[in-house]
């Protein structure tokens, strides 16, 4: 599958002071897939070794951390060179061997002619669990997330369709093909963008095999907590990861300790949380308390909303059926709300942006608040559908007249009051 990621890469690998990469991210988001094809595409060839299943490859770097006696005893272990410049180097789930990870601080500075890209599902769980000696300021660091939307049209082949959105974006006009885009946003968030599902769903066109392949995946996460963690943090992490379906169902979607269970207080699951968001497979969205720069300075940190990193995980979990989410049902209007919030803080965070979300009153609430490059502090309201009156974003508009709002539903593109209406299949293109 293309993914935007590969164009990061090749201007890591041209860079002149080019540092080993961090490829993180949470499993099965494609991250070995993109760099074994990225090595197949630009170099020679490509030395992969992974750090899980391997205690022969782990037992190389228990001598010494001397760069060239690393690589001539892998170059051995594979049975091929490894020359600089041609070379990709993988090292795969790298949390799995320390010193493995604090060799890169080594590489990067005896021996940076070598290309090399690590990659890790569970590195910020393993690191901050360890305590590992981090290479730090010696390795550039990339973070990968599920398919987009646009990276999604790609695999369906639809790169017109994509191309087309974009431009209607750049011009902010009206597109043409608003409908068929609507239903490739529809599939996309009952299938999400997790590689092995999409390609499941290419292969089968069957949702029903799309939802066994989701729940496998979900299981895999749960199968992660109990490897590396302990029993009675595996519950507590279990617990959370389980409540977060529950906590978007609610109208007020802030996150409830009492959801998970009766009596929950922060203390208890605060590490559980941090567990799932340095896992990757959560997102957590702030309070702002005001609409002012720097909205950093203004977060409050003890109310917060949880997203799942994927809408078709997510769908999963809620063990709803594709075809009320394909087609208009109205029974559904407030999961497909929570839905298309969980997409819109997705696409966000995949494009670099940090989303908050801001509350006025006990009546008011923006779902998210972000900062451009040009430092506007820019509201953004969600609609699941073309029922677009909000009252909130208005009263966030009087209180500090933001150059303009964004409004994202399933109306096509328009500007009408200072608010952008941009529909729910271009989020991709909102940019930092």
């Amino acid at each position: 599958m293309r993914r935007k990621i590969t164009e990061q890469l090749i201007v890591w690998k041209n860079r002149l002071d080019r540092m080993p990469l961090l490829l993180n991210g949470a499993r099965q988001v494609g991250k070995t897939y993109s760099a074994l094809t990225f090595g197949k595409e630009y170099y020679k060839n490509t030395a992969y070794f992974n750090f899980e299943d391997a205690k022969d490859v782990n037992a190389i770097f228990e001598r010494d951390l001397d760069p060239e006696r690393i690589i001539k005893e892998l170059a051995a272990k594979k049975g091929q060179s490894i020359i600089k410049g041609d070379t990709l180097i993988i090292f795969d789930e790298i949390q799995a061997c320390e010193r493995a990870l604090t060799s890169l601080k080594y590489f990067c500075e005896q021996a940076p002619g070598y290309h090399i890209i690590a990659a890790g599902s569970l590195l910020g769980v393993a690191v901050n669990r360890k305590n590992f000696s981090f290479p730090v300021g010696k390795v550039e660091m990339l973070s990968m997330f599920p398919l987009d939307f646009e990276e999604f049209l790609w695999a369906l082949g639809e790169e017109k369709l994509a191309d087309l959105i974009s431009e209607a974006f750049k011009n902010f006009e009206p597109l043409s093909l608003h409908e068929e885009a609507l239903d490739k946003y529809r599939s996309y968030l009952v299938i999400g963008g997790m590689p092995a599902v999409v390609a499941e769903y290419l292969s089968k066109k069957d949702f029903d095999f799309v939802k066994v392949r989701q729940k496998t995946l979900n299981d895999s996460y749960v199968a992660d907590m109990a490897k590396y963690a302990s029993p009675q943090e595996t519950a507590k992490i279990i617990a959370a990861w389980s409540s977060v379906p529950a906590q978007l169902a609610k109208d007020n979607r802030k996150f409830q300790y009492k959801v998970i269970k009766k009596g929950a207080r922060a203390a208890e699951y605060e590490i559980p949380l941090a567990w799932l968001n340095a896992a990757g497979i959560i997102n957590k969205c702030c309070l702002a308390k005001e609409g002012k720069l720097p909205l950093a300075a203004y977060v409050n940190n003890d109310s917060f909303k949880v997203y799942m990193i994927d809408t078709g995980l997510l769908c999963s979990k809620f063990d709803i059926e594709a075809s009320l989410i394909l087609h208009t049902d109205h029974k559904l209007d407030g999961f497909k709300g929570a839905l298309a919030e969980n997409y819109v803080m997705q696409a966000l965070v995949n494009n670099g942006i940090e989303p908050y979300y801001w509350a006025g009153d006990n009546e008011s609430e923006v779902d998210f608040l972000f900062q451009d490059k040009l430092g506007n502090i820019l509201p953004l309201e969600v609609k699941s559908a073309d029922n677009v009156r909000a009252r909130s974003l208005q009263k966030y508009i009087k209180k500090y007249a933001p150059p303009y709002a964004i409004r994202v539903s399933t109306k096509n593109f328009g500007f009408e009051n200072g608010i952008k209406s941009i529909p729910l299949y271009a989020v991709w293109c909102i940019k930092k």
